[in-house]
C-alpha cells in the first residue's frame, strides 16, 4: 500500500510553512498567480475544486510553473480525485474525512490529507495511515488551543495538522509556533478580489508577509 502522504513531500510543505488557498474563476490567471506567490516566497498553493475551471488552472500551473507545489482542494468525489491525479496535482486535500476517498487516493498513489475536527475523525484517519491532516474550520472551533487539546492523545504518533478556516496574518504566528502544525492554510494571501483584479503585486506582498511570519517563528 502507498503512503497517504510521503515524508519528503510533507517536509517540503512544512518548510514553506504556508499554503496559499485560492479559488480561481479564470484559468488564465492561475499561472501569473502562482508566479506572484513564488516571488513572495510561497511555493505551495491549493487550487480549490469549487469552480468549473479549477482543473484547467491546476494543469496550467503544473505545466508552466514547475517550482510550485500545487494541490487540489475541496476534493469530495472519486471523479474529482481522479481528475486531480490526471492533471498532475502533487497532492490533494478535503475539508472532511471520507474513508472511501482516502482509500482511493492511497490506491492511485495521490498524496492526500483529509480534513478532521473531532477525535473520531482523527482516529479514523490515523487508522488509514494518515499522519498529515487538515484541520477545518480552525477558528470556529477554538483555534490553536483546540487543535492542541484534541491532538494531545495522538501526539506521540507523529500526527501533524494544516489548519484552515479563519486564519489571517494576525494569527498565523500563533499556529506556526506549535510543533504539531505543519503549515498554515491561508485564503488571505491571495483573496478572490485581488485575483479578479490581477493585483499580483499585492498578492506577492501578502506572500512575503506570510513568509516573514513563518521564518520569524521557526528560525
Amino acid at each position: 500500500m502507498n503512503t497517504p502522504f510521503p515524508e519528503h513531500l510533507a517536509k517540503k510543505v512544512a518548510a514553506c510553512g504556508n499554503i496559499a488557498v485560492v479559488v480561481i474563476d479564470e484559468a488564465e490567471k492561475a499561472v501569473p498567480l502562482a508566479r506572484a506567490l513564488l516571488q513572495g516566497g510561497i511555493n505551495v498553493m491549493e487550487l480549490t475544486f469549487r469552480t468549473d475551471c479549477a482543473i484547467e488552472a491546476l494543469r496550467a500551473v503544473v505545466k508552466e510553473v514547475p517550482e510550485m507545489i500545487v494541490s487540489a482542494g475541496t476534493v469530495l468525489t472519486l471523479d474529482q480525485l481522479k481528475a486531480a491525479k490526471d492533471a498532475g496535482s502533487h497532492f490533494a486535500v478535503a475539508p472532511g474525512f471520507n474513508p472511501a476517498i482516502v482509500k482511493a487516493a492511497i490506491e492511485m498513489g495521490l498524496p492526500f490529507a483529509p480534513g478532521v475536527m473531532t477525535p473520531s475523525e482523527i482516529e479514523g484517519a490515523l487508522q488509514l495511515g494518515c499522519r498529515l491532516l487538515k484541520f477545518f474550520p480552525a477558528s470556529v472551533v477554538g483555534g490553536i488551543k483546540s487543535i492542541e487539546t484534541l491532538a494531545a492523545p495522538y501526539k506521540h504518533l507523529g500526527v501533524k495538522f494544516i489548519p484552515l478556516g479563519g486564519l489571517k496574518a494576525e494569527n498565523t504566528a500563533d499556529y506556526l509556533a506549535s510543533p504539531i502544525i505543519a503549515a498554515c492554510g491561508g485564503s488571505w494571501i491571495a483573496p478572490a478580489k485581488l485575483i479578479k483584479a490581477s493585483d499580483w503585486a499585492a498578492i506577492t506582498a501578502n506572500a512575503m508577509r506570510a513568509t516573514e511570519i513563518a521564518h520569524a517563528v521557526r528560525s
